[in-house]
């Protein structure tokens, strides 16, 4: 099969504040507004976003989907963007029969909106909103192996030209992400990024056991210091489902004081 979809995984920053240009997310930024330009422009972006769960899996399948502004306590003009990019219900729809084929309940879900783990780095990967877009839910029993299967699911999408779209954060302590710490090396979030490293992108190690170290994640060193709930980390495991391969490390830095990483199929 010739995989024309790209598959990336992202970290999406701190509600808002990539959007508003705060200093923690200048590298981040960077690469988001640049990524667009090492791949062909995908027909249509298929999101997984850490922000939306459902006891059973829910796809987006509006026409118009609005904004969701799903964080609290930012100014108030970070309640105005705007992100009109159209759904595709028939994408919507090919989706949610791969995912029930695979055994697994789905739902189509034509009211919801696109939550914040989409407008934000859309806007900067595609400020033009010129590219129809659909939302996956995460499954809110939260089952890593469930997610890869999601993704695998999804595969037979990728001989298209599409952009699937992992959109999380590979450290997402809160409590240490609002102390700052990590202006400081932080030896936990080191040992669990180079652990995330290796598992993503070795090509020594086989698909069964890539697939088994990203099930039992919780195994890896500083796990639940560096995810305490794994919803951010989640949107990787559908990525590598649909890849099932060694990625790219494609970015590494600090962001908001604390390493985290992109990953592209």
């Amino acid at each position: 099969m010739n995989n024309k979809a790209t598959i990336l995984y992202i970290p999406h920053g701190g509600g808002p504040l990539p959007l508003l240009d705060e200093a923690g997310h200048t590298s981040m930024n960077s690469f988001l507004r640049g990524f667009p330009a090492t791949i062909a422009k995908p027909d249509a972006i298929i999101v997984i976003s850490a922000h939306w769960e459902e006891p059973v899996i829910a796809i987006t399948a509006g026409r118009a989907p609005p904004l969701l502004f799903d964080y609290y306590g930012f100014p108030p003009e970070t309640y105005q963007y705007e992100y009109p990019a159209s759904g595709v219900p028939e994408l919507s729809e090919r989706a949610g029969r791969l995912v029930q084929q695979a055994g697994i309940n789905v739902q189509l879900d034509a009211q919801r909106g696109f939550d914040h783990g989409l407008f934000v780095p859309l806007l900067l990967m595609y400020p033009r909103a010129d590219i129809p877009c659909i939302q996956i839910s995460l499954s809110s029993s939260l089952d890593a192996a469930l997610h890869v299967r999601i993704g695998r699911a999804l595969a037979d999408l990728k001989s298209e030209n599409l952009l699937f779209l992992g959109s999380g954060f590979s450290f997402h302590n809160m409590k240490a992400l609002m102390s700052k710490a990590g202006d400081l090396t932080d030896e936990k979030n080191q040992a669990f990024e180079t652990w995330l490293e290796r598992t993503c992108s070795d090509t020594q190690i086989t698909e069964a056991d890539r697939e088994s170290r990203l099930v039992h994640w919780e195994q890896a060193p500083d796990a639940r210091y560096c995810h305490p709930r794994e919803e951010h980390l989640l949107p990787l495991h559908v990525c590598y489902g649909i890849g099932r391969s060694a990625a790219k490390l494609v970015f590494q830095d600090k962001v908001s004081g604390f390493m985290t990483s992109a990953y592209q199929w």
